[in-house]
């Protein structure tokens, strides 16, 4: 299946076009009305007469029915809801970049050498990094020579398919998480101070609660200082508890005591914060080698996840953090905050082909709920949002 028919699926929410379920399901509902109006009249004529049990049975299937269609409309809303979130969130990045790449189109009606250079200029102006450029214009060049594309018309939807193959590298389910049914999940926050970690842990917090999970937060960032009280805020805000001791206390005996009270509350997830200082990467490294080493002791296969939340509005410097932490961690996955703030948002590309770590979360506005698990597709859809409307609309004629 296409990009452009999975997106047009992903945009409905289903198979089945909205515009199809809606028009569908005013039909039925109309012929309802007329059948259940039909019957109110006989029943009126003949108040005497009893109502038969298939009628009855009748009225069942009808309501069954209507509240599955409700749910199935609920399901698409949401679908649709979803990535118009990642489009709007990557509106500064579209602005920047895709009108740069709708320019280019214009100017260029043939495909060329030329063109593959300019493109090549956007890509890093957008921080997608050098390595992911090289390796999408190769496959560009490569799918214009197999299937003898001439004209730049609709090479905004060819662009889009390469970028999500080149991050998925035909893995898939990269972006769920190891949450442990039935035990007790341990997720481990890493990365330096003012990325929007401790923000982070609160809304990935307010997920779980919301999923009807029993979650728990550990303070581990005991050094900075506001830190612990920004986690309690966040702790009350979102309604779950904060295992915490006095500032400058030791992160790894703070998650010795989190642990012990996530297993005797029986809670289902245990998300730990930790201090982000780069001052001195030795004194990092010891620190988090300690406290995994703790976890580890008391729950030999956690932490189930180490998340590293990076700052996307800092473009390369991200980069450096992420393999910083990644030699001082075993990093399982990324969270990149404020991707609705940057102009760069191709970072997130540039990560997953340089490090091979995946994003499994991205921040996408101030909102709640605006921390959304990533999909690589709904991400490309928002860097070109504008050039695919018109395509998935030309595919509809």
């Amino acid at each position: 299946m296409s990009f452009l028919k999975r997106m047009k699926e992903k945009l409905m929410g289903s198979s089945k076009t909205e515009k199809e379920e809606l028009l569908d399901q005013t039909t039925e509902e109309q012929e309802v009305v007329e059948h259940s109006t039909n019957e109110v009249q006989e029943i009126t004529v003949d108040s005497t007469k009893k109502i038969e049990p298939e009628t009855v049975e009748q009225e069942k299937e009808i309501e069954e029915d209507n509240q599955q269609k409700e749910e199935k409309n609920k399901r698409g809303f949401s679908a649709f809801s979803i990535t118009e979130k990642f489009k709007s969130g990557l509106a500064k990045t579209r602005d920047s970049f895709t009108s740069k790449v709708n320019d280019l189109v214009a100017r260029y009606r043939h495909v060329d050498e030329e063109f593959f250079e300019e493109l090549e200029d956007l890509l890093l102006q957008a921080d997608v990094g050098m390595e992911t450029v090289m390796e999408l214009t190769e496959k560009l060049r490569f799918e214009v020579q197999r299937k003898n594309i001439k004209d730049t018309e609709g090479i905004q939807a060819l662009i889009s398919e390469k970028l999500v193959e080149i991050y998925e590298q035909g893995e898939e389910d990269i972006t769920e998480l190891n949450i442990q049914e039935g035990d007790l999940t341990v997720i481990l926050f890493v990365g330096v101070n003012g990325v929007g970690k401790t923000t982070t842990i609160g809304k990935l917090a307010h997920r779980f609660k919301k999923q009807g999970k029993n979650v728990l937060l550990a303070a581990g960032d005991t050094f900075r200082a506001g830190a612990i009280d920004q986690l309690q805020v966040w702790g009350d805000r979102v309604g779950v508890e904060v295992i915490k001791q006095s500032e400058g206390s030791d992160p790894a005996a703070v998650m010795y005591d989190a642990i012990r009270a996530a297993k005797n509350r029986k809670a289902d997830i245990l998300i730990c914060d930790t201090a982000g200082r780069l001052q001195n990467k030795v004194n990092l490294m010891n620190e988090l080698e300690k406290i995994h080493r703790v976890i580890s002791r008391e729950i030999p296969s956690a932490p189930h996840e180490v998340l590293l939340a990076l700052d996307a509005t800092t473009g390369q410097n991200a980069l450096q953090q992420a393999q910083i932490f990644k030699e001082a961690t075993n990093v399982t996955g990324i969270v990149l905050t404020k991707l609705d703030g940057t102009a760069k948002g191709g970072i997130v590309l540039a990560i997953r082909n340089k490090l091979h770590i995946p994003v499994k979360f991205v921040g996408l506005g101030e909102q709640m709920d605006d921390l959304q698990p990533f999909d690589s597709e709904r991400y490309v859809y928002g860097l070109f949002a504008d050039a695919l409307d018109e395509q998935i609309a030309k595919t509809e004629e």
